[in-house]
This record gives C-alpha cells, structure tokens and sequence, in this order.
C-alpha cells in the first residue's frame, strides 16, 4: 500500500527535482509493435484462415463474370446462365459472412492490444518515484496514457489483420492473373515500383509532424488540468487572469490545428497519387488487351475479367501503401508511449528484498547526504536517531532539506549517500510494500479522492469494517461531523474535498491514518492554515494518533513542538542544532532566536 501524503504538500519536489530516468529509444522498431500481438497468435491464426478463404472465393466473381460474356450468352445456355448469375450472388454473400467474422476477431484482437498496452503503461507509472511525478506535468501523463494511446489505436486493431488480408489477396490474385496471361499480369505489375518509392519520404515526414502534434496536445491537457482543477481555477478568478489563460489556450488550440492540417494535407497528396494506380493499370490492360480483342487472340470476356482482378490486386497494394504511411507515422506515438513503458523507477525493490517485520519504530539516519543537482546538496552528512514512540520536531527556514528529510523514510526517494534504517533494517535492503505500510504522512493539505468518505477512508486499508472507520473517525473528532451529513460515510467530498472545510479535511486525512494504524507517523505542519477552533480540534486528533507512535514533524510553529522529546534545527541541508526546547533555548542559538522571535510577534500582536 502506498503511503498517505498529501496532494497540497509539494515539499518533494526539492529533493526529486534529479533528471527523471528516461527510456534512450532512437526508434521503435516494427518488430517490438508486432511483439504486442504475441499473446493472440491462435486468434491471427484463425484470422489468416478466414482472409485466405475470403481471398480464394473472392477470386470466382471475376472468373464467373468470363464464363457469362464467353459462354452463357454467346452459346444462349439458359440454365448455364442462371447458374453463374446463382454464383454472383452466392460467391459475394459467404465471403461477406466470412467478413463479419473476420471482423470480429480483428477488434477483439486489437482491443485486447490495447487493454495490455494501457495496463503496462498504468502498472509502470505506478512504478515510479516521487522525483518523477515533481518533474513532470499530469497532463502530460494523462495524455500518453489516454490521447497517446488512443492515436494508434487504429494502426493496432486493423494493422497485422489488414497486411495478412491485403497480403493474401495479393498473392493468389497474382497468381491466378500469371495463369490467365503472363503478358498482361507483367504490365499490371510492372508500374507498381513508381507507387512505392515514395512510401519512405512520406511516412518519415508525417512521424515527425505527428510527434510535435502530440507535443503540443500534451501542453494544452496540461494547460486545461491546471485551469479547470478547483485550485487553478480559483487562482485565476482571484487573480483576474482569465484573459491570460485564454491566450494561451487560444496559441495552442491553433498550433494543433494548424499541424493537424499540414498531416491530413500530406496524407492527401499521397493518396491522389497512389489513386492513379488503378485507371493508369486499367489503360494499359485495355490498350494491350483491345488490340488482342481485335487480332482474335483475347476474348472480351478475358479483358473484363482481368480488369476486375486489376481492382483486386491494386486496391489491396494501395491499402498495404497507406498502411505503411500509417504505421510509419504511428512509430512517433509510439516511441512516446514506450519511453513511458520503459522507464525504469529510481526508487524499487532492490534484488533479495524481504518484508519488513512490524517494527517498534527505531529509526536512525547515518551519514545520510542527498544531490538533486551534482554540485548543490539538498542534504549533507546527517546522523541522528530516534527511539519507538518518541516525537521529534524538525524546525528551520523554508528549503532547509526538512520535507527531503521526511520523505526518505518511506523511500519516496532514496539518499545519495548513507543510510536510512528502521528497527536496524536498511529501507533498500525491504520491500517498498512492507516499508510504507508501517509508515503514515498527515501534511499541510491532505489530498482527498472525488470519492465518498467511505471510499476515502478505504484507501488506507481496504478491509477495514464500518466499526473501524466509525472508531477511526470517533478518535479524530469527525464522526459526528460526518453523520450530520444526509449521505453521512456516502457522502462525496469533491474534487481534492473542496466541499469540506481545510480542518475537516485535515480531520478526515487524520481518521485515514489511524485506520492504517502505522507505527511511525510523520506530520508536516498538519495545522497550519487552520482557524482557531478547526486547530483544536486537529490538534486534538493529533494527540490521538501520536499516541505510542514514533513521530516526526515538521514544525513551522514553535508554539506546536514544546513537548518534544528532540527537537532537530536544520539550515541548508545540515543539522546545525538539536536538544529538548529548554536545552535549545539555554543554548541561545538560531532555535531560540526563531522562537523569541515568533513569539514576540505575537504577543505584539
């Protein structure tokens, strides 16, 4: 189970801001694409058998066609005619139902393809650390997993099922034209190389216009998630910054038009000119074969039945032609989609990771440094250690390494130097799961799911009983808060719980993380921000989950932390103080000037 931190506590970012692992591909190979259809070989298989029977019978109509201009109408044989005419009629029928069952299994393979390559691309990102989901913009995310996808998936549902057919009619078209007349099939053949050359140009021209497309597809999702979520659409009323908004919205709307343009505009040059393919062959066959016709060595019936295998060996290869474009400019997709998949996470179970017992909660650091950046450390050489169930405060100006400090306990990201223990057990040397079940975080603004309570409350422990989170809530202050409600544990909170109020949703975030009922507690100034009265309560829910826990807090305000048993003074990533609150002040250091300091200001006041 993942840890409880909070969505409006951003303190990681500091420390994660490392350049995120990114997946080194120059290019996706045809043959990685394909891979992707592994799992359904039975399924192509019956599909190949299908479009192999379809193609056979679709060579009859034409053959039918000859035998009614040479034969049943010449010779007048009434019944030989109706026969053939039974044929053009029932021929057309069963590959049309062979068709529909083609069709069917061709979307089933094809969606599955698609399910599998969303699934891997969710489980990956899943995956990842903390530094990153700092670096990166959630519409970003969201549109590889969502838009990114989405765009090829006409490429993966028709891509192998449509080359086998088109393939297949091909080559038993081929082959029964070079049994009728080798003369003929050479010059319907022979023009096919001025088609094809192109295809290279084309396709590499509209991967790379179709990578920028979805380039700026991925700013304007994030641009909408950061103007329509609660916060930023409140931010940009209060500022009057809708105008501001609009512009850029406005500027990438239209560079996406504009690119999507000049793609459909190459697409369409390409498809005029491989549509030339048909009438250009048709001439040529006409002009070879009408001279035949009147020499005596060709029957009309002949030429009308090789004209029609033109349409089935020329639509098939101008279909293989634009599949090609297609594909060539899907492989831009799906390099963006594969650099996702193949991101390895910077912070993982490392090999021989065994589970971590319950804990009493003993936690040490020694030695611990943290980079973000080679030449500026976010921490440096920290030793300190704590004992199960004490309450230790770290205190000092914004950007002295605290939020990076708290998040290595649970492995959000791991040090550059040192090591982070817990009951003498070195975080990498356990499981990831078993490490951030004992681990629970209460931050500034807790982030809540647009989800009932319940459901809220679930998300720590999901087989937790009504009894539990009825006890949970009761223990910090909220339960009868939320009976008051008329959906009461139904009731939903909005999108990140903007329907309650900051102090209930502290309160909530509180009850979830003694329903996880971790052994060490980590709180990042849980009531700042906070009125007088919603402060009393929290604090009074604080007090419950603490109770027997290892906890560390980060205090902005002094007056919060005076009964902990350590307090830590950090100041550009070092521990420049540490002692009780009465030691601190004796020593008459930076602690005791911050204190003296806050305090002065508020009896000012």
């Amino acid at each position: 189970m993942r840890p409880e931190f909070g969505g409006g506590s951003y303190g990681w970012g500091r420390g994660a801001a490392r350049e995120r692992p990114r997946a080194t591909i120059k290019d996706v190979s045809l043959s990685r694409i394909l891979r992707l259809f592994q799992p359904y070989w039975k399924m192509l298989a019956v599909i190949l058998a299908l479009a192999l029977s379809s193609a056979l019978i679709g060579l009859g109509p034409p053959l039918v066609m000859r035998e009614i201009i040479d034969k049943a109408i010449p010779n007048r044989d009434k019944e030989f005619l109706i026969f053939m005419i039974c044929l053009m009629v029932l021929l057309p029928l069963s590959s049309g139902l062979l068709g529909v069952l083609q069709n069917y299994l061709n979307t089933k393979v094809g969606q599955a393809v698609m399910r599998d390559l969303r699934h891997k691309l969710f489980h990956n990102l899943q995956r990842q650390s903390m530094s990153f989901f700092t670096n990166s913009r959630s519409g970003e995310v969201i549109q590889r997993i969502t838009g990114d996808v989405q765009m090829v998936q006409s490429v993966v549902t028709t891509m192998v099922v449509q080359a086998i057919t088109q393939i297949v009619i091909v080559v038993t078209t081929i082959g029964i034209m070079f049994m009728m007349d080798w003369r003929l099939s050479l010059i319907a053949v022979v023009i096919l190389p001025v088609f094809i050359l192109p295809v290279r140009k084309v396709a590499s021209l509209r991967k790379q216009m179709r990578l920028e497309t979805q380039r700026v597809r991925s700013e304007m999702t994030s641009h909408l998630n950061e103007t329509f979520g609660v916060s930023g659409a409140m931010l940009t009323r209060i500022f009057g910054r809708e105008e501001r908004q609009q512009k850029i919205f406005t500027h990438l709307n239209q560079r996406s038009m504009d690119l999507e343009l000049k793609l459909n505009l190459v697409g369409r040059w390409f498809n005029m000119f491989t549509n030339i393919l048909g009438p250009l062959g048709s001439a040529l066959i006409f002009a070879y074969g009408g001279f035949g016709a009147m020499s005596g060595t060709m029957t009309i019936g002949a030429i009308v039945a090789f004209t029609q295998y033109l349409g089935r060996l020329y639509n098939p290869i101008s279909s293989l032609l634009n599949l090609h474009i297609e594909v060539g400019t899907a492989l831009g997709i799906f390099q963006r989609i594969f650099e996702f998949q193949d991101m390895e996470p910077d912070v993982r179970d490392s090999p021989g990771a065994r589970e971590l017992p319950p804990v009493e909660g003993h936690i040490a650091l020694e030695r611990v440094s943290f980079f973000y950046q080679p030449e500026k450390a976010a921490l440096r050489n920290i030793s300190f250690s704590v004992e199960p169930g004490q309450l230790v405060a770290l205190v000092g100006p914004s950007g002295a390494g605290k939020s990076t400090l708290i998040g290595l306990f649970a492995r959000l990201y791991d040090p550059s130097e040192g090591k982070v223990l817990i009951d003498g057990y070195d975080v990498r040397d356990v499981t990831l799961r078993s490490l951030r079940q004992q681990i629970a975080f209460v931050t500034q603004e807790s982030y809540l799911f647009h989800a009932t309570v319940r459901e809220n409350l679930l998300f720590a422990r999901e087989d937790a009983t009504q009894e539990e989170i009825e006890d949970a809530c009761r223990k910090a202050y909220i339960h009868d808060l939320i009976q008051s409600f008329p959906d009461g544990y139904d009731t939903l909170v909005g999108e990140r719980g903007h329907r309650l109020s900051g102090g209930e949703r502290q309160r909530l975030a509180i009850a979830r993380a003694i329903l996880k009922n971790p052994r060490i507690l980590i709180l990042d100034e849980a009531t700042s921000h906070l009125d007088s009265e919603s402060e009393a309560y929290v604090q009074r829910a604080l007090e419950e989950l603490m109770k027997g826990r290892t906890t560390l807090v980060i205090a902005h305000r002094l007056s919060t932390i005076l009964a902990a048993d350590k307090i830590l003074v950090m100041k550009k990533g070092r521990i420049i103080e540490q002692g009780t609150h009465h030691e601190l002040l004796l020593k008459g250091g930076t602690y005791a000037g911050l204190y003296h300091t806050q305090f002065d200001l508020v009896s000012g006041e």
